[in-house]
């Protein structure tokens, strides 16, 4: 299976990854204003994550199909993948990510395009096309 695939099953494909781009703030921010959990969808973030010595993971069992990720320093995590977030750029009104990720089967280079929204949440698109985008809201910073 394309590790595309896997992150549309992981929410990222993000539905994370593919995370995670993000509106102009965030070049000017790096990645700062974007650490921590999200989620999209109607479950609740205790559902999802939990406490990991001095941070936050994914809990036990994980949910492979959670549409969730979590940005600490320049990784980007799903339930099934780890990626390294290799830039962070300016695409019109959204950031483009470039994302080296690997997980159990395969590695592969993903482009996300993430929005910031005035509420504090991130919108999703799965391409240029795409106007309507996948909500996520922050569920720890």
């Amino acid at each position: 299976m394309r590790f595309a695939g896997i992150l549309a099953a992981a929410g990222l494909g993000l539905s994370f990854a593919t995370l995670v781009g993000v509106s102009g703030a965030m070049a000017q921010e790096g990645l700062s204003g974007v650490q921590g959990t999200w989620l999209s969808g109607v479950s609740e973030c205790a559902e999802i994550y939990g406490s990991a010595g001095k941070g936050t993971t994914f809990k036990k069992p994980v949910d492979i199909f959670a549409p969730a990720f979590i940005i600490s320093g320049n990784r980007l995590k799903t339930p099934q993948a780890s990626c390294r977030i290799k830039s962070a750029k300016r695409a019109g009104d959204r950031e483009l990510l470039l994302l080296d990720c690997t997980n159990a089967v395969a590695g592969n280079e993903i482009r996300v395009l993430m929005a910031r929204q005035p509420d504090g949440s991130l919108k999703r698109y799965f391409n240029d096309q795409d106007v309507t985008g996948t909500s996520y809201k922050r569920c720890s910073p």
